[in-house]
């Protein structure tokens, strides 16, 4: 009888070992993954704040067109090595302008939109918000 048990403890240890390994490689996916993970996310969060600064970018340049003819209405794009950015300009009185720039990096968005009153000899920016 204890020959018999003495065969089994090779089939024991081969199963121990394909378990221990099995236990090893899903940790081992597991950490992969998550890594992963963490990349993508720190990317999409990149090309979020670069897409914020693009459409802060034409509004500005909007802004400047307005400044240099307050009569201007329109659109206007931009290219960048990290992405585009658009712009429109339309009228919301005689003396009012509505300015909403887009910045795009990749396949994220982001926009902002500014109010402009034309003054006498300047113009202000009653608000500047990020809409979606």
């Amino acid at each position: 009888m204890t020959r018999l048990f003495r065969s089994n403890d090779g089939y024991i240890a081969l199963f121990t070992v394909i378990i221990v390994g099995a236990a090893t490689m899903a940790i081992a996916l597991t950490l992969l993954l998550t890594g992963t993970d963490v990349q993508r996310s720190a990317l999409i969060t990149q090309q979020s704040i670069q897409a914020r600064q693009l459409a802060n970018a034409c509004a500005e340049e909007a802004l400047q067109i307005i400044h240099d003819n307050t009569a201007y209405t329109g659109t206007g794009t931009l290219t960048f090595e990290t992405g585009t950015c658009s712009y429109t300009v339309s009228s919301t009185g005689t003396s009012t302008r509505a300015v909403t720039a887009t910045g795009t990096v990749s396949s994220t968005v982001r926009k902002v939109t500014a109010n402009v009153t034309i003054g006498a000899s300047s113009i202000s920016v009653s608000s500047w918000q990020e809409t979606s």
